[in-house]
């Protein structure tokens, strides 16, 4: 993958909102000791997190509470 794109991402996340809250955990994580999923190349870890988002290595988990309403 040369470039990932939001819409890359949107492919396997609901929403853009959903993707930043997702996006920025992750990137704190990763910089709190994590490792990543995929391999960082020389990028930003924004940029190397996205691309996970975009592989669909990381997996926003529904609650089934918020799906009754």
């Amino acid at each position: 993958m040369a470039r990932v794109t939001i819409e890359d991402c949107l492919k396997n996340v609901d929403n853009r909102f959903t993707l930043v809250h997702l996006a920025a955990k992750r990137v704190r994580q990763v910089r709190e000791g994590a490792d990543f999923l995929v391999p960082p190349y020389k990028n930003e870890d924004v940029v190397t997190v996205l691309r996970e988002i975009a592989a669909n290595r990381i997996v926003v988990k529904k609650d089934p509470e918020l799906d009754d309403e």
